[in-house]
């Protein structure tokens, strides 16, 4: 299915209202697990220019015994990050078209029939959705959920979360962008990429899979409606409009809301690539890593490799694999800087480079590695279950989790070359790990595949231009969106080292 627009008109100039009198921005609010900006983006015409105009922290919190994201502090920055974004449009004589609001996945507030959000929402780094795993495969058989949802296993998707839940009564579930937006607008929506990671969501429908939410006990309409990329969830409150000095019709758009939608969407594949033979990482505290596909793949063989199949925007689906990521080493980090050792990240990564291959390895995809705390320990006593062994050196640490990232990447993309049938030429990097060269080369190695590595700020990019395209600004469809990022953006390629195979 795509639902991509047709232009009924000509569109107005690049960075101009209808009346072509006023320059436009869009506002992207991309917040991940570790970090968020506010970011302006113009359509120019050489594709589209961002300007970080914000940029905060983020991350988990223990409160009660459970961890939590501190959602009243987030929320200020994003208020902080909008104010900010008016207030640079201004001085450049533009007024803010849009804001679209992406964040990971599966987590969730509950907001009960005052709009008062009850408590900080829980973070899927906490363990209480484990316990609910068993009993929610009682109801409803792991093989019935995939053939509905083909949604990979994880202990943390929403479905296990809910479950764990003691009281919903009179409560509803808004997912993280969208309890956001509720925040700024009032209207409460539930974005369809996001919707897709619950495990309550039909993947060939497109609509929530309402016979689980019976099956487990849930309410029909425990989450707000459905609502598609490009689509207008509503306009700031009078309050909110005040508070960030933007005007009061400014629009909130729903854009790729999961992250990973917004950043798949900006994967700079070329027309001579063709649609189908590209896979993407998109690389950053995890990896995820898979092929942009037609139709969902719903088979014995998928769900047993753990694949999943989630929305992408114009209805793609994004067939992939979560695989552990970057957050191994940023935790190594943060070890080492409590330990008062702090290098700088280009100098760690060079001498992890100056290694020999073939050393020791780990599975960067086990559930041991999710919950901080001394990742290096962790990861040497992972390697010493192997019956190998692991120097306690950043540089050999560092090695191991890129070798072994890499390694994980190439089995991912020759499974799901065998699982969905399609052939794949070229690997594209997307994120933060594209400027990671080490992790970039031992990829290419390890896939034989060329990788083009590039832009690091997809999400924002895929988040800027869905609100681009529902304001006229740009018209057509994935081609055409990522033709801009192409135009716009130096990319890097690395070939594959046949003697490093």
């Amino acid at each position: 299915m795509n639902t991509a627009p047709h232009c009924g008109s000509a569109p107005a100039p690049a960075g101009a209202d209808s009346a072509g009198t006023t320059s436009s921005a869009f506002a992207a609010v991309d917040i991940g697990a570790s970090s968020g900006r506010v970011i302006l983006g113009r359509v120019a015409g050489r594709g589209v220019e961002l300007e970080v105009v914000h940029r905060f922290p983020n991350g988990v919190v223990e409160i009660d015994g459970g961890l939590r994201w501190d959602f009243d502090a987030l929320f200020a920055e994003v208020l902080k990050g909008l104010t900010a974004a008016g207030t640079v449009a201004a001085v450049q004589g533009e007024r803010i078209a849009g804001i679209g609001i992406d964040t990971w996945a599966v987590d969730y507030g509950l907001v009960n029939a005052a709009g008062e959000l009850t408590a900080p929402p829980f973070s899927y780094r906490d363990d209480r959705s484990r316990a609910a795993v068993e009993p929610v495969h009682r109801k409803l058989d792991p093989a019935r959920l995939y053939s509905t949802t083909g949604l990979q296993f994880l202990q943390f998707n929403t479905i296990y979360q809910l479950a764990s839940e003691k009281n919903l009564d009179g409560l509803q579930a808004l997912l993280i962008p969208d309890l956001i937006a509720f925040l700024l607008t009032g209207q409460r929506r539930t974005e369809a990429t996001n919707a897709s990671t619950t495990g309550l969501f039909d993947a060939v429908a497109g609509e929530w899979a309402t016979e689980f939410f019976t099956a487990l006990g849930l309410r029909k309409d425990l989450f707000p409606p459905l609502i598609q990329p490009g689509e207008t969830i509503g306009t700031l409150l009078p309050e909110i409009a005040a508070r960030v000095g933007l005007p009061q019709d400014t629009r909130v758009v729903a854009v790729g809301s999961h992250d990973t939608a917004s950043a798949v969407a900006a994967v700079p594949a070329q027309a001579d690539d063709g649609e189908e033979n590209f896979a993407y990482i998109s690389s950053g505290t995890w990896s995820l890593v898979g092929l942009e596909l037609k139709h969902p793949v719903l088979t014995e063989a998928g769900r047993a490799a753990n694949f999943t199949n989630e929305r992408g925007v114009d209805g793609t689906i994004r067939y992939l694999r979560n695989m552990g990521g970057l957050w191994l080493l940023s935790e190594c980090q943060r070890t080492w800087e409590q330990e008062g050792y702090q290098p700088e990240l280009p100098v760690l990564l060079a001498s992890a480079a100056a290694l020999p291959a073939g050393g020791p390895q780990i599975n960067p995809d086990d559930p041991y590695f999710i919950a901080p705390d001394n990742m290096p320990e962790r990861i040497r006593a992972a390697v010493r279950r192997t019956g190998d062994a692991l120097p306690n050196d950043p540089a050999a640490i560092t090695r191991c989790i890129m070798d072994s990232l890499a390694a994980g990447y190439a089995r991912t993309i020759h499974d799901a070359e065998r699982l969905a049938d399609r052939a794949v030429d070229v690997v594209h990097v997307v994120g933060g790990g594209s400027q990671n060269r080490l992790l970039c080369q031992l990829t290419a190695d390890a896939t034989g595949r060329k990788v083009v590595a590039g832009p690091v700020e997809a999400t924002a990019l895929g988040n800027v231009l869905v609100q681009a395209r529902a304001a006229g600004a740009v018209c057509g469809g994935l081609a055409e969106l990522r033709a801009l990022v192409v135009q716009g953006h130096d990319l890097q390629v690395f070939a594959p080292e046949l003697s490093r195979l």
